[in-house]
């Protein structure tokens, strides 16, 4: 993958990675707890037909993780204030998870910047989540379960695929790592508390968004894993049927992280979709 690059946003120092020469943009979002690696096996594919940068959100990766509230505003209005430091005018967004939620929100926010969504197992489009998101918003389970621990950390990866041989010594490695840096376990619990309980999405974090989806004029590729774990499959018909302009492409034997654990399927479907110059 391409090397590191860094830049203040505002003054958050956030890392990057970026190729291709296009001008056409594409922008990466990883999802919770996560950083810009995950877009391994990606980031090179798109980037033989876009500019792609992978960024790795306000507090996760090896950004900064200033002791915040980690509203999905908070992170809409980040990922704008990135887009001024590259001179960014539109871009089309690919996030996953978490990143596909930020990416609606973003969307809904600033329509005018965005000329395409790819959303990946998205967040943002039902109440329902994982039992172990919902119960981790719950002081000190929370605490307890996102401890640093490869243990830990397999046990999460492998609830995101399908195939869990997947999930390899690396992948956890390079997870682990990113979960014990300083700041890293108070960005992903209060990403969580902020926008989820005990009953899973909250109401007052879903409705901005949910409530506005059929405003959204941008061609969207909504992508599922058919065995995702995490999100029901459920929440991919909702967003099919209230964004105007989307298409569903359901992955089969794939779970949460299609884009890693279904990387070519994944890139040929992403590509077709954003070299269609149809309306």
């Amino acid at each position: 993958m391409r090397e590191d690059q860094y830049v203040s946003v505002g003054d958050i120092n956030t890392r990057f990675r970026a190729a291709g020469d296009s001008d056409k943009t594409v922008i990466l979002l990883h999802g919770l707890g996560d950083s810009l690696e995950t877009w391994i096996y990606n980031l090179d594919a798109l980037a033989a037909h876009f500019r792609v940068y992978a960024v790795d959100l306000v507090g996760y990766g090896r950004s900064d993780k200033p002791p915040a509230d980690y509203s999905g505003e908070y992170f809409a209005q980040f990922v704008s204030a990135f887009l001024e430091t590259q001179g960014i005018q539109r871009c089309t967004l690919v996030g996953h998870s978490m990143g596909g939620g930020v990416s609606v929100r973003f969307a809904v926010r600033f329509p005018g910047k965005v000329d395409k969504l790819v959303l990946e197992g998205s967040a943002g489009f039902g109440r329902e989540i994982s039992i172990f998101l919902r119960l981790a918003t719950l002081p000190p389970a929370g605490e307890w379960f996102f401890r640093p621990s490869r243990k830990l950390v397999t046990r999460i990866l492998k609830r995101c695929v399908y195939d869990p041989d997947r999930i390899t010594g690396d992948l956890v490695e390079r997870v682990y790592q990113m979960l014990a840096l300083p700041g890293a376990k108070h960005a992903i619990l209060s990403t969580l508390r902020t926008s989820c309980n005990l009953w899973g999405t909250r109401r007052e974090a879903l409705h901005p968004v949910l409530d506005h989806l059929s405003s959204l004029p941008m061609p969207t590729l909504i992508l599922w894993g058919g065995q995702d774990r995490v999100l029901p499959l459920a929440h991919a018909r909702v967003a099919e049927r209230k964004i105007p302009n989307a298409r569903l492409h359901i992955l089969d034997s794939c779970g949460h992280a299609t884009h890693l654990e279904c990387p070519e399927t994944f890139n040929s479907i992403v590509l077709e979709f954003l070299l269609n110059k149809d309306p």
